[in-house]
């Protein structure tokens, strides 16, 4: 076999090509458990799956197009589609599921995934390693770990959620919750000065911080967009802490937690895959779009939560109830709502 007929050959016989390709066939091996051997008809025919819905989810996971005589394949990938038909057959999954599912998997592992090769990649610059060879020596050491941890973490949220499932009344898809908005003022002109580097450590500490207070008050952040974070609580009342104190600490010139405003709406979402939607989502949103920095709006559900009134039924604009107190506003006409009823939230104690 001359270097041309071998797949593993680096292209012109480059000597960088050459490692690199060398150090990603160890690490397919490592991952993967062997060499690439299969195609993706073989990988169908031996997992007994149609060839088309073994490429359905091959791409559904966020995988790039391979060419159908291509050996890039391997028993795991046969295992996996096993696996898969196994949730098919028992009706855990149906193409509903499957889809959203799988979908779910992709987006998640490949961010997680790029994050943790960046990880060990400074890891071995640190230690003075080549940043090929080293790569590969620390894998070696830590994904053992590293894939035993992330099960752990799994399983604990795995409980979490299953018990807040059984606490709930509802047996439908929908749910009572208070979402949150919370934005970072001033990003777009504070990410201009900051390198790449700097930007990503500022985002993480951000997340990190709100990660933090949101869970030790019951809530729950369930994704990120850009510089704005969503939240869910199951009462209005923490998420209502939640916001103060976010905005209380991006008020404080002594503290580099950054200025943010928030937006909530209490009311019926739907729940689906760990996400939410609805009207009351869409809301959240709107508020936020339109608050003032440091400052935390609240919509008709959550002004009646916190107040036990069913509406605004004070003359006065500005009252106060229990450790809040609500300014109300006139009401707004955002995009896809018209003339909405909105306060502006406020601790009545130092939080």
């Amino acid at each position: 076999m001359t270097a041309s007929d071998d797949p593993a050959a680096p292209p012109d016989g480059g000597v960088v090509g050459g490692v690199v390709g060398g150090v990603v066939g160890a690490l397919e091996e490592h991952l993967l458990g062997e060499t690439p051997w299969l195609t993706q008809r073989q990988v169908a025919e031996r997992a007994g799956v149609p060839l088309a819905t073994a490429n359905e989810l091959w791409h559904l996971l966020g995988f790039a197009h391979v060419p159908d005589d291509e050996a890039a394949f391997t028993t795991a990938d046969v295992r996996a589609l096993q696996l898969t038909s196994d949730l098919i057959r028992l009706g855990i999954l149906s193409q509903e599921r499957q889809d959203g599912l799988v979908r779910t998997w992709g987006r998640s592992f490949a961010r997680l995934a790029d994050w943790q090769v960046a990880l060990l990649a400074s890891v071995a610059a640190e230690v003075g390693a080549d940043p090929t060879e080293g790569l590969l020596a620390i894998s070696d050491e830590a994904l053992p770990r590293v894939q035993e941890l992330q099960s752990y973490v799994w399983r604990r949220h795995l409980l979490s959620a299953g018990s807040r499932l059984l606490a709930e009344r509802s047996a439908g898809p929908s749910a009572t919750r208070a979402v949150c908005f919370v934005d970072i003022v001033g990003y777009t002109s504070r990410s201009r000065t900051l390198t790449d580097r700097e930007l990503v450590s500022w985002l993480e500490s951000f997340e990190s911080t709100v990660l933090g207070l949101t869970v030790d008050r019951g809530g729950r952040i369930i994704k990120n967009i850009g510089d704005e974070l969503l939240i869910v609580a199951d009462s209005a009342e923490a998420m209502a802490d939640i916001a103060l104190e976010l905005t209380r600490r991006g008020a404080d010139p002594a503290d580099p937690f950054p200025a943010v405003r928030a937006g909530i709406a209490y009311g019926e979402v739907v729940t689906r895959l760990g996400d939410v939607f609805g009207p009351v989502v869409n809301i959240a949103a709107r508020l936020t779009s339109v608050a003032r920095p440091n400052s935390v709006l609240v919509d008709l559900g959550t002004y009646a939560a916190l107040t036990g009134r069913p509406d605004d039924e004070g003359d006065d604009a500005d009252e106060h109830t229990g450790a809040y107190r609500f300014r109300r506003l006139r009401r707004i006409s955002v995009k896809g709502y018209s003339r909405l009823k909105v306060w502006v939230l406020q601790a009545t104690t130092p939080h």
